[in-house]
């Protein structure tokens, strides 16, 4: 099994490529996007951004797992705290009031707090069918992000306090919220991914996204634990569960 990073590679890539090595796993730095011929034939794993992985997995033999599209616009408000839809972007553009808009599952949409929806990329720049999450403006005082594995968060982080970034321990509260949020929604989510939570400016937990554990930033999470959560967010085809098959991207 070989664990394959991007060209560029981030702190998150590089403690994760040393936890990799440490555990005796080959990992293989890729200089762009032409896969060698064979490298996924003994497994691969996958540690990159979305660009990158819907380049080169299918040529590792690689499966992907996300959210679906509309995860979290599909979860009860007692998760969210907040009014969330998944539209089409020609739908936002009617937008008459301010909202933060942002791609599902990648960053071609810049996830932001638009004015109203003739601030967003045209249909020059964004296919008008490409589905946006549409989300009432909320602030959140501290938000943290839980690695989830089989129905359990096995390590996390905060990563930011008053809107910076802050990486430090994971609090109780997340945890417990983390539990909460699987016992309701865990049969919503693959089998291995990355929720960001948080705590709103009102002292309420709620949802901040889901992130592909394959390429998301571990700040001050467990290594070891965050690599058993990407490996399987990110592995081979053949080794793929019925239950995950839904969740490939």
């Amino acid at each position: 099994m070989t664990l394959v990073l991007p060209p560029r590679l981030t702190a998150s890539a590089r403690t994760l490529g040393d936890t990799a090595r440490r555990r005796g796993m080959p990992t293989v730095q890729l200089p762009d996007f032409d896969v060698p011929e064979g490298l996924g034939d003994g497994g691969a794993h996958l540690h990159a951004g979305p660009s990158f992985a819907d380049a080169v997995a299918a040529a590792l033999g690689i499966a992907p797992l996300e959210a679906p599209a509309d995860w979290l616009a599909r979860l009860p408000a007692a998760f969210t705290r907040r009014e969330i839809r998944a539209v089409p972007i020609r739908e936002a553009y009617g937008l008459r009031r301010p909202a933060f808009v942002k791609s599902p599952n990648d960053k071609s949409i810049p996830a932001l707090v638009y004015a109203d929806g003739s601030r967003l990329p045209g249909p020059d720049a964004v296919d008008p069918g490409t589905v946006v999450l549409v989300s009432d403006v909320i602030v959140f005082a501290a938000e943290y992000r839980l690695y989830l594995l089989d129905g359990h968060v096995v390590c996390g982080s905060q990563y930011a306090e008053g809107g910076r970034l802050r990486p430090a321990p994971l609090p109780a509260g997340a945890l417990a919220f983390g539990a909460e949020l699987l016992a309701a929604a865990g049969h919503t989510l693959p089998s291995a991914i990355v929720v960001d939570a948080g705590i709103t400016d009102g002292g309420q937990w709620a949802v901040v996204e889901a992130n592909a554990a394959w390429a998301s930033g571990c700040y001050a999470s467990d290594p070891d634990r965050a690599l058993d959560v990407v490996l399987r967010a990110a592995g081979p085809v053949a080794q793929l569960s019925a239950r995950d098959s839904a969740f490939v991207r």
